[in-house]
Order: structure tokens, then C-alpha cells, then sequence
């Protein structure tokens, strides 16, 4: 004997769920977007929703734009820095000469 929680024949989910039950799916409208790689995506968004001007390319991960002839330009990575390259941006080397003095003769009891 079954349980008598249960549905005889039938689960959740079960049976072709069409557009009679949806309802009918929103206009939409597929835009092309180009990035600086010649990668073309193709998202579509809904017939009155405001387009966006750059699109992130799912290829590369670059900037997309509209115009396929003058793509955005890719973001221009920096570096990376060690904490001593960042010091000698805020420090000239007399100033580092003055601190290493002040510090050693604090070592060494004369201050």
C-alpha cells in the first residue's frame, strides 16, 4: 500500500509545461557586441528595457561595445608592486637615509 502523502502517477515538475502555462514570453531583442579581441556576443534583453553601451565579452572578459569597427579599449593592467616599490613613491631616498638613521640610533640607545 502506498503512503498517503502521495500523489498516485504524477510528481512535481511532471508533464510538458508550455506557453499554455508559462504565459507568452516578453518580446525581446538580440543586440551584437564586439570586443577588442573580434569576439561577437549576441545577449538579448527584453523589447523596452534600456541597452547598456559595454557588454563584458564571456570569450575574454573584455570590455564589448556596439560599434564593430572601433571596439572599447581593454583595461590596462598595472603591475604588481612590492610594499618597498610603493614606499619609494612616497619617500626620496634621503628621506629613507633619515629614517633608517633615526631607527638605528634608537636601537642603539642614543636617542
Amino acid at each position: 500500500m502506498a503512503s498517503g502523502n502521495a500523489i498516485r502517477g504524477s510528481r512535481v515538475g511532471a508533464g510538458p509545461m508550455g506557453e499554455a502555462e508559462r504565459g507568452e514570453s516578453a518580446p525581446r531583442l538580440r543586440i551584437s557586441f564586439w570586443c577588442s579581441n573580434g569576439h561577437e556576443t549576441q545577449p538579448s534583453f527584453a523589447h523596452d528595457a534600456q541597452v547598456p553601451d559595454t557588454w563584458d565579452c564571456p570569450r575574454c572578459g573584455f570590455p564589448a561595445g556596439q560599434d564593430k569597427d572601433s571596439p572599447p579599449d581593454p583595461p590596462r593592467t598595472e603591475p604588481y608592486k612590492t610594499h618597498l616599490a610603493y614606499v619609494r613613491e612616497r619617500r626620496s631616498d634621503a628621506d629613507g637615509e633619515a629614517i633608517l638613521a633615526e631607527a638605528l640610533a634608537k636601537l642603539r640607545g642614543e636617542i
